[in-house]
């Protein structure tokens, strides 16, 4: 697949490139231990081989890629107990999202609420729509913290495990249920219930964490059958 790069601005640039490859990782075209050669992404996405150093610079120092002796730059393998550390840390980060959220709720993200509720109700009955829908979730909740910093970090694990996240879904009824329990959360937001925000929230990310060990043993167990 090849992609034309407009460069409006080297800034912009950068960013764009850092966030394409930092996708592709994540949606799983480029796999633990592919090699992401400068020379053949500059030539991919037709774009001089200085905003791809940056940005694989900028992806080692977050551990999506590593540097390999007489290897070069290769896709990392993040470990299951990495993942399961991330899954906790987001859980205490959301709760004290949700909590914020309530305390600073205002008329524009009750609007943004309430579209949001709106389209997974629409989409209950429609899975593909789903993987648009969780990260529309997590910026929304994120954004009515209305805490830059925090906004940050959180963005930042979400994108760490967004890949692993999805494998949850795997198990049956695991991705309704997950919408489900979004929209239980933003009710309670939009309510001003902040200790049940907290709750539902800790719960939704119990149980993602949950499913995604699940579906991690399900698939060893596949594949020593």
């Amino acid at each position: 697949m090849s992609t034309n790069w407009a460069a409006e601005d080297l800034i912009s640039l950068r960013e764009r490139v850092y966030l394409h490859i930092k996708d592709l990782i994540l949606e799983g075209e480029f796999k633990t231990g592919d090699r992401l050669v400068e020379r053949e992404l500059a030539d991919r996405l037709n774009i001089s081989r200085t905003p791809i150093r940056e940005a694989l610079f900028r992806l080692e120092s977050q551990g999506f890629v590593k540097t390999v002796p007489r290897k070069g730059v290769i896709v990392a393998d993040i470990s299951e107990k990495e993942i399961i550390e991330v899954f906790t840390i987001l859980s205490s980060l959301e709760v004290l999202a949700a909590k914020l959220a309530v305390q600073k709720l205002d008329e524009e993200t009750k609007s943004n609420i309430d579209t949001y509720i709106k389209k997974v109700e629409e989409c209950l009955d429609n899975e593909e729509a789903f993987s648009d829908l969780h990260g529309e979730y997590n910026q929304l909740l994120y954004s009515a913290a209305k805490n830059s910093k925090l906004q940050e970090i959180l963005s930042g694990l979400s994108d760490y495990i967004r890949a692993f996240a999805k494998i949850g879904y795997k198990n049956p009824g695991r991705a309704v249920q997950s919408m489900e329990e979004h929209v239980k959360i933003m009710d309670a937001i939009m309510n001003q219930e902040s200790e049940m925000a907290e709750y539902l929230t800790k719960i939704h990310m119990e149980n993602s964490k949950k499913a995604y060990i699940e579906a991690v043993n399900q698939s060893k167990e596949k594949r020593k059958g």
